[in-house]
């Protein structure tokens, strides 16, 4: 799954937090209330998906987390505002990092997120200003 668009975060009830699409949002309690088969992996390039609460930082529930407790192995979320223009060379550097064994007939393996976050940061170091690099942190297997 990739959303791109808009995220809400609600620390005071971390259940509402959610997608802004376009006929209605897509809560967390929208997508944790569904049997997602085979949720391998997620890109949330949205802001603030994985934003902690400043009063209980490791008790939070953020949309990134929420994804993964609903099944998802791997999710990149984002720590605040992503700007679209510039975080377009992390997406696309990602993808052909994670997908680069699909050339051959492969199949996706979510356990290469990790590594793939981390070569699309660095492949993008002369295009991409540091805070919109460290916008996106991954989370999962």
């Amino acid at each position: 799954v990739h959303l791109a668009c808009h995220g809400k975060q609600d620390p005071g009830q971390p259940y509402d937090s959610h997608f802004v699409m376009k006929d209605e949002h897509l809560t967390l309690l929208d997508i944790m209330e569904r049997d997602i088969l085979h949720a391998e992996f997620a890109f949330l390039s949205a802001c603030h998906t994985a934003v902690g609460n400043e009063e209980t930082p490791d008790e939070v529930i953020h949309l990134a987390a929420g994804l993964q407790f609903s099944g998802f192995k791997s999710v990149v979320g984002t720590l605040w505002e992503v700007d679209d223009a510039v975080a377009k060379h992390v997406v696309e550097a990602f993808y052909e990092n994670m997908f680069e064994d699909l050339k051959d007939g492969g199949v996706m393996d979510c356990t290469k997120a990790a590594w793939a976050h981390n070569r699309a940061t660095h492949a993008v170091k002369t295009k991409v200003p540091l805070e919109q690099r460290m916008v996106f942190i991954y989370i999962g297997v």
